[in-house]
């Protein structure tokens, strides 16, 4: 009986044919099910769960465009157009010669260098109209995209003093893998761990406690995964790591894995930085010709240890970190039940450490400067460094290396932002910032507001009060001026987690579906102050039901913004609207009594 093939490889496999034939057709998902023991219901579950995964042909040259509001407010719309008319084709279509291929997109990571798109996966970024016609115009002569894509280049336009940078410094390759020699892995975990180094994926669990528990799991395999699928809109951090200094992240990988006791790790990259896949394969060769990684790790307790790279195929979820571990298994990438944690079964039922790329960045950072000249940066409850992604209205996009504890009013002076009035804070699953906030501090606790009471009566007059606290940063950052829409926004977003939502929660998959709706009704004057209190009540549901992150934040923007620019919404809304008339029985009896006595009269 023939063997089956291992199923960990499927996606692997699906790329292959998709980049071979810029399709995967019935018949190649007929012999892909047969190869791998499973059905066909299954494959096809899987390739339609990926945006970047074609069931027809997609084009010799496939473009994908950021749909992004920051592409927008970029000047993305009059790129779209240009290639449409220069291919003679709208968005979803390919060319009559079968040779391009035009698709949208979400966030592609280079918010601050759009408008941009990918072609086979190969960047080109700041696109003008006559730009995307000479980009055409190549291609059809024969030049490949590999050979004419930009090569985006990192925008750092900040870092602290030189002593007190972690990140964007230039650093001793291998030296802090040379400390392993010193340390026990019950050691290192205990100076990450007084290093109150938290996760800077968003989440902030405390990292070093995150590597205990996973150590004190026995198994005959562990395995280190680092999330490289950054796929917030606005965030850009963990790609300009990976372009400026790749080390560190495979450092704090090599680090974590002997902390752990881990054999095997896998970078979990998203397909939308596969031009950076042959750059991390070759520093990885260099780590193995260095005896870093491989057979026989010297360390004061040899390991064993190996990466390989996993790629991602477009799926905005799969950054969650159950959904990612069922990915890299071949599977939908449906986050999972929290019924045990990849500590303890994560990534083929064995106990699995996933931290994201900025997380596992700044452990060899703290090992070379030391927890006692890390502990001094930052404020008393949050140590340490953040990278924040900037974009939209300001004169310097980029990365900012900054000290947790900076203001919002500074960083803006910092990034030069241009009549700053609506921020979004943290990417499209954050929250928005409006002038009130701008004396709030950049921080690494979760500190909230306090509002009124909410009043059905007036569903969006909150008239909350403002305190100088800390705003959590999860790494980005995109600020608006006061001629945006601050509907336009709201609304791009909300579409944007619609086409995300995975579909597993009911809730998340028909709530933000008609929030959408809701959001339509408003931006066309048809809305009532009923649909604010909708609004209000839906949004709570779906967050208190949904399994993971996406569906618990997809709406803190929109009752954000409702919170927070009243204006915007109150304008927008009347008691009774003439576009949906509000049923009101005195008036009904009223109108009612009138004609009842017109016809009485008549027969008088």
């Amino acid at each position: 009986m023939k063997a089956t093939a291992n199923r960990n490889n499927l996606m692997s496999v699906l790329w292959d044919i998709q980049v071979k034939k810029s399709c995967i057709s019935h018949d190649d998902t007929t012999k892909i099910a047969h190869e791998f023991g499973i059905s066909r219901m299954e494959v096809e579950g899987v390739i339609t769960f990926y945006h970047f995964f074609h069931k027809t042909f997609a084009g010799k040259y496939t473009i994908y465009l950021n749909s992004s509001i920051i592409a927008k407010y970029s000047g993305m719309e009059a790129i779209k157009k240009t290639f449409e008319n220069t291919l003679g084709i709208s968005v979803g279509q390919v060319t009559s010669d079968k040779m391009f291929g035009l698709y949208e997109t979400a966030c592609i990571g280079l918010s601050d260098q759009e408008p941009a798109c990918l072609i086979n996966f190969k960047p080109f970024v700041n696109l003008t109209p006559e730009k995307v016609e000479e980009i055409i115009s190549e291609i059809k002569k024969g030049k490949k995209p590999k050979d004419i894509c930009d090569i985006p280049k990192s925008k750092i336009q900040y870092t602290p003093t030189k002593d007190r940078t972690v990140f964007f410094k230039t650093h001793n390759t291998f030296h802090s893998l040379k400390q392993l020699k010193a340390h026990s892995p019950d050691q290192i975990i205990e100076l990450v761990k007084r290093s109150n180094l938290a996760g800077r994926g968003g989440a902030f669990f405390p990292t070093g406690f995150k590597w205990e528990l996973c150590s004190k799991n026995k198994s005959d395999i562990k395995y280190v995964i680092c999330n490289a699928d950054e796929g917030e809109p606005g965030t850009f951090k963990d790609r300009v790591l990976m372009e400026e200094h790749p080390e560190l992240m495979i450092e704090g990988m090599i680090i974590a894995a002997y902390a752990i006791g881990a054999s095997k790790g896998a970078i979990y990259l998203r397909a939308e930085y596969r031009y950076l896949k042959n750059n991390l394969e070759k520093l990885l060769d260099s780590y193995r010709r260095k005896g870093f990684l491989g057979e026989n790790i010297e360390a004061k307790q040899a390991f064993n240890f190996d990466i390989f790279i996993h790629l991602g195929a477009g799926a905005y979820i799969c950054g969650e970190e159950t959904a990612l571990i069922h990915s890299m298994e071949g599977k939908r990438g449906e986050p999972g039940n929290k019924i045990t944690f990849p500590v303890e079964k994560g990534f083929m039922g064995k106990p699995t450490l996933v931290n994201n790329v900025e997380t596992l960045s700044a452990v060899p950072s703290i090992l070379q400067m030391g927890v006692d000249k890390w502990l001094q940066l930052g404020t008393e409850k949050t140590r340490g460094t953040k990278l924040i992604s900037v974009s939209g209205d300001c004169k310097k996009p980029g990365i900012y290396e900054i000290e947790w504890g900076m203001k919002i009013s500074k960083f803006l002076t910092l990034i030069e932002a241009e009549n700053p009035h609506f921020i979004l804070f943290n990417g499209f699953s954050g929250e928005c910032l409006s002038p009130h906030d701008f004396d709030r501090e950049i921080s690494g606790e979760n500190l909230l507001l306090t509002d009124i009471e909410f009043d059905p009566k007036k569903p969006i007059d909150y008239k909350y009060k403002m305190a100088a606290v800390g705003v959590r940063s999860g790494g980005s950052f995109m600020t608006f001026n006061k001629d945006r829409d601050i509907l336009d926004i709201v609304k791009n977003v909300s579409d944007f987690f619609v086409a995300e939502s995975c579909g597993i929660c009911v809730p998340c998959r028909t709530g933000n579906f008609l929030l959408n709706k809701k959001i339509d009704k408003i931006i066309f004057g048809h809305a009532e102050l009923k649909d604010a209190v909708d609004i209000k009540n839906w949004s709570q549901v779906i967050k208190t039901t949904s399994r993971c992150g996406l569906g618990q934040m997809s709406s803190n923007l929109l009752n954000d913004a409702m919170k927070k620019f009243p204006e915007v919404f109150i304008k927008r809304l009347s008691d009774n609207t003439d576009f949906n008339k509000a049923f009101n029985l005195d008036k009904a009896a009223e109108e009612y009594d009138q004609i009842i006595n017109e016809i009485s009269s008549d027969y008088e």
